[in-house]
């Protein structure tokens, strides 16, 4: 591997001095539900070294079914602690380690239009039950800005006081989970925040790569959603820990996601110069798209350490040098929540 590809691949996993005060703030160990997705090795590694460098022996418990055996390697490698276990196994669930930390990533979005009941089980009603289980912990739950309606280019992205209006059914079953979570904190005590993300990513997979792919093959880059926010997939894993010392009762809602609002004909025309290649587009550009505002996030935690340019140039490198690919689009060109 490269110096830029270990520097890259390093980034989503790294610890910075913020994070570190605001870790600072709780006490114990954490448990990561639905440690083996495309955010959750990275996170539970990046909470695993800010542990060791905060006093006491504070340690991550990362659950899933762990089907990427990879993924488990690359955590015990790295000193978290692993459980394979399916959450909707009821023994299972109560059979998890104890923690007053708890950090939820598991969530269903791709095959809900050819199998909703599903996304529906796993999104909305298994979120209930891990709540019940770990009643009066520090919850932090991962949601989705898809709960927001698509709003107009220029209006800055839908910020937390605006009414939730999903469109589509995983975003219903996103907005189901946001609600049985807030029941069910306020019913035991538990302190809770919620994150409505988009679009994290680092350079296996992620909006900019999606483009990038697509410039680079000469294949046309679809402009219906015209606008898009991206963030680091590394500071989205911050600002999801740093959360952890501000959940509350009703909860926090907290958008994360870049400062930009980034047009995608920009975009690719930024990284058609980087690729020497001329982007080719198709469709044409409405007035409205999925856009969030972060600026609460920023305001707690501060702004990215990575910045849009960097992105770019760090997918442009990622690609020419061969890094591997996960081979999970976004489909972030999708208007109608059809997923």
């Amino acid at each position: 591997m490269t110096a830029l590809r270990t520097l890259i691949a390093r980034r989503v996993h790294e610890p910075d001095d913020r994070l570190i005060e605001q870790l600072g703030r709780t006490d114990g160990d954490l448990v990561v539900l639905g440690a083996a997705g495309k955010m959750g090795v990275s996170l539970a590694r990046m909470a695993a070294e800010a542990f060791e460098r905060l006093p006491g022996d504070r340690r991550v418990h990362a659950v899933s079914r762990f089907s990427d055996q990879q993924a488990r390697a690359e955590l015990d490698e790295a000193g978290v602690h692993t459980v394979a276990a399916d959450l909707t196994d009821e023994v299972a669930l109560a059979g998890l380690p104890d923690a007053p930390n708890v950090v939820y990533m598991v969530g269903r979005k791709f095959g809900t239009a050819a199998d909703a009941a599903t996304t529906w089980a796993l999104n909305t009603y298994l979120p209930g039950r891990v709540a019940q289980r770990y009643a009066g912990t520090n919850l932090v739950a991962f949601s989705s800005g898809n709960v927001y309606p698509l709003v107009p280019l220029h209006s800055g992205g839908a910020d937390e006081t605006v009414a939730a209006d999903p469109v589509g059914e995983y975003a219903q079953s996103c907005l189901g989970r946001e609600r049985v979570l807030t029941h069910q904190a306020a019913a035991t005590g538990t302190k809770l925040a919620i994150i409505r993300l988009n679009y994290a990513i680092d350079c296996r997979y992620g909006v900019l790569t999606d483009i990038a792919r697509a410039v680079r093959a000469g294949e046309p880059v679809q402009l219906g959603n015209a606008a898009v926010n991206v963030v680091w997939q590394g500071d989205a894993n911050r600002y999801v820990l740093s959360a952890l010392a501000h959940v509350a009762t009703p909860p926090l809602v907290l958008n994360v996601t870049g400062p930009e609002t980034a047009s995608v004909r920009w975009l690719a025309t930024e990284l058609g110069r980087r690729l020497d290649r001329e982007p080719v587009f198709a469709g044409t550009e409405a007035d409205t798209a999925l856009l969030s505002n972060a600026a609460r996030c920023f305001g707690l935690f501060g702004y990215p350490s990575v910045s849009l340019a960097e992105m770019l140039d760090w997918t442009v490198a990622w690609l020419l040098e061969g890094g591997p690919l996960l081979d999970k689009p976004t489909h972030f060109t999708e208007r109608a929540g059809k997923f």
